[in-house]
């Protein structure tokens, strides 16, 4: 099982070049980075946690900016967001964002994208929340537009792109590998099933339950089974879950790390060298 981290950095946290030499040195698969753009003072969407919400969420380092970062001083480490709001970002930007990351790390990038929880965040960004997730699922194909080999134009009915040249490209297959996050449900496997390569579920619970829902929806949707990628993000491992997590068939899965300075993160890698 490949064991990849995910950690909010930030300006007060250890620095993405440290980190990303420390987890290829110490033989970690990849490091995914989440994102919020910036988080209104003013509140009313309850932090999904519970409590309070921790203050790193408005002090979280632009992913794409520090995977460059990462990407530039490693080889073989496995870059990726948990997750990408995708509804918040200018598809054709977006686009060339992941396409030049995906290109320059030799195809070591995931997209892993989701939907939001904070509803104040995205109205900033003019979403409307109720049509978000037909936003999302709009603008990923107006990406794979531009993504296509050649000049492929896109009509829909959030955006639209002419046909146009639009270079690098993602390393291979006309995208990168894309796992959309977010809790069971038919709407969601459905949108995984559409356009994605597979599940992101943050703290890999109900997994037995899920999962044979989302492979008949999977392979209801003309997908080959063993294509189905699922990898539980953000978890706090036991020698037990992961045991669990391998007899389920999955191949990855995502450790949290705490938003601390270098001292702090450190210790916890060392904690988790006995699953590598």
């Amino acid at each position: 099982m490949r064991i990849a981290v995910t950690v909010f950095l930030t300006d007060q946290t250890i620095t993405p070049v440290r980190l990303a030499r420390e987890l290829e040195a110490r033989g970690f698969s990849g490091l995914y980075l989440p994102e919020h753009t910036h988080i209104p003072v003013e509140r009313t969407t309850p932090y999904p946690a519970g409590g309070e919400l921790p203050a790193e969420y408005g002090r979280t380092l632009d992913p794409f900016v520090a995977l460059g970062q990462v990407a530039a001083v490693t080889e073989n480490l496995h870059l990726g967001t948990g997750i990408t709001l995708v509804a918040q970002r200018d598809p054709i930007d977006l686009a060339k964002q992941i396409a030049t990351l995906d290109h320059l790390s030799g195809g070591r990038f995931t997209l892993g994208l989701g939907f939001g929880w904070n509803k104040e965040e995205a109205a900033d960004h003019g979403v409307e929340w109720g049509t978000r997730r037909e936003l999302v699922r709009d603008r990923m194909a107006l990406m794979r537009a531009l993504w296509a080999a050649e000049p492929t134009a896109y009509e829909g009915e959030f955006g639209s792109v002419r046909a146009s040249y639009a270079h690098p490209k993602p390393y291979r297959d006309g995208a990168p590998r894309i796992l959309v996050g977010g809790a069971a449900g038919p709407k969601l496997f459905a949108h995984i099933a559409e356009y994605a390569n597979g599940w992101l579920p943050i703290g890999g619970r109900g997994l037995s339950e899920s999962l044979p829902v989302l492979r008949r929806v999977w392979q209801d949707a003309g997908r080959a089974a063993s294509d189905l990628e699922v990898v539980p993000y953000a978890v706090l491992p036991a020698p037990g879950k992961l045991a669990h997590y391998a007899e389920l068939g999955i191949e990855e899965v995502v450790l949290q790390l705490p938003s601390a300075d270098e001292t702090g993160v450190l210790k916890v890698l060392d904690e988790y060298a006995p699953y590598l």
